[in-house]
């Protein structure tokens, strides 16, 4: 008796998310991160006991680190080692509300580089959405914000100023940090987990961006670092909500939305890298 052979075609295709295209995952990763609003509140609420649980100073930490960079810089103008240039506005109130911009940037990207290389043992057991980790990471940022701003409404009383109208909008302005803050958080948490080096080595190269971009003195009208700062985007994402805050206007309006359509795309080309990796992410943590 004779047996027929069928013949058996296999059709591969790429994956599912490529196959959607790339704008069209942009609305699967939306709901995702909806459908993960619960954990994402777990991780942060996690990594917050984490932080300040057994803390001498707690929440008084976002304040200490600013008070004691400010004061070391006006020790060092009135000694002549530098100079902090010229100010329209108490200086204190200019270094703080910089600062406070600044560590926005800064405590955000060191989170969310390390958030998965905390996470290493969850995410090789547990099946979950790991940008949950990096948005989680984010939080801890924007309470120390919060708190420093607190600091500079006191410092506002203390000087007797009165901020300007466009304050209210600082929730619009610092919009286009945050979206650079997260993308870069996504996309350094990836290679974080094939290289630890670049969680080891960021907290020095935030501080020497910090002192290469004029968030604790004047901007320079000459010299290399005027250059530097010409072509520096984190300046005008500091320098520009903080002077609409103290002086109600800024010069760099242009620059401004020009970084902040950079600050946009970088967040979305992250952002899609992430997803698409994500999966396996577990074989490289």
């Amino acid at each position: 008796m004779k047996r027929s052979l069928e013949t058996e075609i296999r059709t591969y295709e790429p994956d599912n998310a490529i196959k959607k295209g790339y704008l069209g995952m942009i609305p699967e990763i939306a709901r995702e991160l909806k459908q993960n609003r619960w954990l994402i509140r777990q991780f942060f609420k996690r990594d917050f006991a984490g932080i300040y649980k057994q803390s001498i100073f707690g929440l008084l930490w976002p304040l200490l680190i600013p008070i004691l960079s400010v004061g070391t810089f006006i020790i060092m103008n009135r000694s002549g080692v530098l100079s902090i240039g010229p100010m329209d506005v108490p200086y204190p109130i200019f270094a703080v509300l910089g600062l406070a911009l600044w560590q926005l940037f800064a405590r955000g990207i060191v989170a969310g580089a390390n958030s998965l290389v905390k996470a290493g043992a969850m995410i090789a057991k547990i099946n979950f959405s790991r940008k949950s980790l990096v948005v989680a990471s984010l939080g801890q940022a924007l309470v120390s914000f919060l708190i420093q701003l607190l600091l500079c409404l006191v410092l506002f009383i203390y000087y007797g100023i009165t901020p300007k109208a466009m304050t209210f909008f600082l929730p619009l302005l610092v919009l286009p940090l945050l979206f650079l803050t997260l993308g870069l958080g996504l996309i350094l948490s990836i290679i974080n987990g094939i290289a630890r080096d670049i969680g080891n080595s960021l907290t020095i190269v935030m501080t020497f961006l910090m002192f290469l971009t004029p968030v604790l003195y004047a901007r320079p009208e000459s010299g290399i670092l005027a250059l530097i700062t010409r072509y520096n985007p984190l300046y005008y994402l500091v320098a520009v909500p903080r002077d609409l805050i103290l002086l109600g206007s800024s010069q760099d309006w242009v620059a401004y939305f020009v970084v902040s359509g950079i600050s946009i795309f970088v967040f979305l080309f992250c952002l899609l890298i992430f997803h698409l990796t994500e999966t396996r992410v577990a074989e490289r943590i």
